[in-house]
């Protein structure tokens, strides 16, 4: 075959850049073409000599396995052309290519004369991996007998990743390179074919898998299905009613989240979201003032939800408007409305929620209200699609016994801004 229009670009890029960063559609074959070309170094350029190359692949051995399988198959008819050692190793032309699984990656520390490092779909690595990994790889950058060509490779995942902040940055190392998966269709002999990319599309995974999109994976909380339908409601989100009931809910900005601010109204019995953002870990005083003015711009608001494990925020708050924010007080209001089964939100206007206590029953309930339909059959919840934050969150959110797991679920901050928003709205049950 010959090479493909989007290999030739690859290619230039190599010769040009020392690092490289790519962002590509699933099974276009980059990784492929990168182990083709390491072979070429090796032997036909020969600027490998009596050196090293390392790939980093994902948190299994038996990928890193496999890679050096690939690179061993392509010299299987010449007898002789690599030696079989172990499974992770291979050495062609006096070069080793060793393949290093991510949680490994400590390993290929303090190594010689390493002059190629691929890190192989990089943004599925864990979160604490791929830190470590950027770490290891551009600490060979300047070393004596080294000064590394460095190449990260990915199909993306999702928001907040690896492959996400390299695309970020302004002044970055890396030539960045985007391969969607109109590159496979490209040249005579292309990747893909019309009927498979038309069958692709169906799949909730095409955005991900083959525009280059960071949308995460599909989590296990809520179906896709209840998703798409909260955003065939039409409304304006810009528009707030003002004699209408009100919600909002702030997951405050502690550690290393950030604020997260969700608003909802209940207008003709649909609940409209009409604020669902998160901000990177303002300011307390900037905090407190951006929720004192969304307060001030929606008018009557009914209540105000805010994550309990954070009461410098709430008991601020709570002075802000006026209302007793003595913790002890708090709690005792709090333990009487359990004892006498009443809405705490009836005897406080900014109410604290404790994700220890209710926080399964708060995911149950957001799921409820977003699942459930009305007579017309119509979703209850209305989300339109400028909130993509939130609607990327519901739509990646994985949960245990539903105890939200935060390392995979994407933008989960302003999910638990959304279900503290959606305390106030009880099933007629209740």
């Amino acid at each position: 075959m010959p090479v493909l229009p989007y290999q030739k670009i690859l290619y230039d890029a190599l010769q040009a850049h020392q690092h490289v960063w790519i962002k590509k559609s699933r099974g276009l074959g980059v990784t492929e073409f990168l182990l083709r070309y390491v072979a070429w170094c090796c032997v036909a350029k020969k600027i490998f000599s009596n050196s090293r190359v390392c790939i980093i692949t994902g948190p299994r051995i038996d990928l890193a396995e496999d890679l050096i399988a690939r690179f061993k198959g392509l010299y299987l008819p010449q007898s002789g052309s690599y030696n079989r050692t172990q499974s992770t190793v291979a050495y062609l032309n006096g070069v080793k290519v060793e393949a290093f699984p991510s949680h490994h990656v400590d390993t290929m520390r303090g190594l010689d004369n390493v002059k190629f490092i691929i890190s192989d779909e990089s943004d599925y690595y864990p979160l604490f991996q791929q830190k470590e990994v950027r770490a290891v790889m551009e600490g060979y950058i300047g070393k004596p007998n080294s000064n590394p060509t460095i190449v990260l490779v990915s199909t993306p995942k999702a928001p907040g990743g690896l492959m996400q902040q390299i695309e970020l940055e302004p002044d970055s190392l890396y030539r960045k390179l985007f391969f969607d998966y109109h590159y496979g269709l490209e040249g005579p002999y292309p990747i893909y074919s019309e009927e498979l990319i038309g069958r692709a599309r169906l799949s909730p995974e095409f955005g991900r898998e083959y525009e280059l999109q960071y949308l995460g994976l599909v989590g296990n909380v809520f179906s896709q299905v209840s998703i798409e339908n909260c955003q065939k409601i039409h409304y304006d989100p810009g528009v707030i009613h003002q004699n209408v009931k009100k919600s909002i809910g702030i997951d405050p900005s502690y550690g290393s989240s950030n604020l997260a601010i969700c608003a909802t109204q209940l207008v003709d019995a649909k609940i409209h979201v009409t604020a669902a953002e998160e901000y990177q870990r303002p300011k307390f005083t900037d905090m407190i003032s951006k929720i004192w003015k969304l307060k001030q711009q929606y008018g009557h608001v009914s209540n105000i939800y805010v994550d309990a494990a954070n009461p410098e925020v709430w008991q601020a708050l709570k002075r802000e408007f006026d209302e007793p924010y003595d913790d002890k007080w708090v709690k005792d209001r709090i333990a009487e409305c359990r004892k006498l089964n009443l809405h705490v939100e009836d005897r406080m206007f900014i109410v604290p929620v404790p994700f220890s206590v209710e926080g399964a029953k708060m995911l149950q309930h957001t799921k409820w209200l977003l699942e459930e339909k009305d007579e017309d059959g119509s979703s209850l919840i209305a989300i339109h699609p400028s909130f993509d934050k939130l609607l990327t969150s519901l739509r990646t959110a994985v949960a245990n016994e539903y105890k939200l797991d935060k390392t995979e679920t994407s933008f989960n901050d302003v999910l638990d801004a959304f279900r503290l928003s959606l305390q106030f709205y009880k099933r007629s049950k209740e």
